[in-house]
């Protein structure tokens, strides 16, 4: 659990640092010399398949592609891995629960275009109506405490799914563990 936080703040702090660094200037060369901009050590060639951006490379009749930031993609992926868990019924955050929501709400203040659905999800104990409920307190829990640390809440929604979306569909305490949780997912940005 905790190399997996080490994981998601990893990916965050990577993310950030790209996006504060920018990208290198481009020069302008004659039109019938076509430019080769150097790709920074972090940027990986497109794999086939992979989106590519259209840029304008600032020269009449040329244009090249670029793939989308591998980096900020990763830290998307890991945005949305990265699950908060709760005990047996309960929807109060702990210690580590809120570590991961202030990860979370770094990566959205960076973001400020995203827009997030809060899942809330419980492990198959307990009648489905009561799930449902359970679900709905934990992600509004997740969702009060990430406006708490400055998210707008405009740009947050919550959904139960109580049992029905298990993670581990096992009848155990270490499958039952995974599922009690409120999960992220971006809808927008």
């Amino acid at each position: 659990m905790r190399n997996r936080s080490l994981v998601l703040c990893s990916m965050i702090a990577i993310g950030v640092a790209l996006m504060l660094t920018g990208c290198p200037k481009k020069t302008l060369q004659p039109a019938a010399t076509e430019v080769s901009q150097p790709r920074p050590p972090e940027a990986t060639a497109p794999t086939p398949g992979e989106p590519t951006m259209q840029m304008e490379s600032g020269v009449a009749g040329t244009s090249g592609t670029a793939p989308l930031s591998s980096a900020i993609e990763q830290a998307r992926a890991a945005f949305e891995g990265g699950d908060v868990y709760f005990e047996y019924d309960s929807f109060d955050l702990t210690a580590q629960a809120k570590q991961v929501l202030a990860e979370k709400a770094a990566f959205l203040n960076t973001h400020p275009g995203i827009k997030v659905s809060v899942e809330g999800h419980c492990d198959e104990r307990g009648t489905q109506e009561y799930n449902l409920a359970l679900g709905e307190r934990r992600a509004k829990a997740a969702q009060e405490y990430l406006v708490f640390l400055g998210i707008n809440a405009q740009r947050l929604s919550t959904v139960s799914y109580g049992e029905e979306r298990p993670v581990d569909p096992a009848g155990n305490e270490e499958a039952w563990a995974k599922n009690r949780r409120a999960h992220f997912v971006i809808t927008q940005g």
